[in-house]
């Protein structure tokens, strides 16, 4: 069995995910009764902290001022027999650890420059989706869980002049958890996976950057409202190699396609 190498990161911290049973979502346009039904059961699982503490998932934190969500695939998704356990498949060394090493390295840079954000300390919290949606929901109500509980804790009632009580639940004794000024979230990097995330965190206006996600689904705001991306939709990138085609009069198309850890690379060949 892999140990996961978040474990052995410095800025590594163990946080008690929620789980819960929810079924894999088709990538589609929800109907509202479906994100009625998703914010009951989030706000079951925020209610109930106890639920889920037999598993616990691994971060890899920079704390910060202001913090930023991220999903990476450190690891595959589960094979057939892993599924029912959410337990993750083989590491991804180049696909899963680099973009955690490329985040910190970026948030390191930030950082240093006092120009960019003065006064202010940008961190980032890095959980693993494993490419699959209920590990990737799970961790996203980890950052929901955050985002709420830190809004009820510094907005006040107006209507009270009592100071807040704090409600311990009887729990299993865990390590006390910091809550953080979360602004958005990063990933994850299946458009399929990323559509069910979306699905939940507009829920609590939360902001989301896809890195990968091309789905032509995601363009549609009316739908996915707090959705960005860096990378353009399938639909222009197969507008541009149809141009690129009909431009040079090719009349033949070879495409090369590796399903590498490195990189995935189309390669459009002219015959000679």
């Amino acid at each position: 069995m892999h140990k996961s190498p978040l474990s052995n990161h410095p800025r590594t911290q163990s946080s008690n995910v929620a789980t819960h049973k929810m079924g894999t979502m088709a990538p589609v346009k929800s109907p509202i009764w479906t994100k009625l039904l998703l914010a009951v059961t989030i706000a079951i699982l925020i209610a109930d902290p106890c639920c889920g503490q037999r598993r616990t998932k691994r971060t890899a934190i920079i704390p910060g001022d202001i913090m930023i969500g991220a999903l990476f695939s450190v690891h595959h998704q589960p094979g057939q027999k892993q599924a029912q356990s959410r337990t993750c498949g083989e590491i991804r060394e180049q696909y899963g650890l680099q973009r955690v090493e490329a985040s910190f390295q970026t948030i390191d840079e930030i950082n240093r420059n006092e120009t960019l954000l003065p006064n202010v300390t940008l961190g980032i919290e890095i959980r693993d989706s494993c490419w699959y949606s209920p590990i990737a929901l799970d961790q996203s109500i980890e950052f929901i869980r955050d985002a709420i509980k830190l809004n009820d804790d510094v907005i006040p009632d107006g209507n009270s002049s009592a100071p807040p009580v704090e409600i311990v639940p009887e729990c299993p004794a865990k390590p006390a958890k910091t809550l953080k000024n979360l602004v958005g979230v990063i990933g994850p990097g299946s458009s399929t996976v990323t559509i069910q995330v979306q699905n939940l965190l507009q829920l609590f206006n939360i902001p989301q950057i896809g890195y990968s996600a091309t789905s032509r689904d995601l363009s549609d705001k009316s739908f996915y409202k707090y959705f960005l991306r860096v990378v353009p939709s399938d639909f222009y990138q197969a507008q541009v190699m149809v141009d690129l085609v009909r431009s040079y009069n090719w009349t033949y198309v070879s495409t090369v396609h590796t399903d590498g850890e490195l990189l995935i690379k189309i390669f459009l060949c002219k015959n000679v």
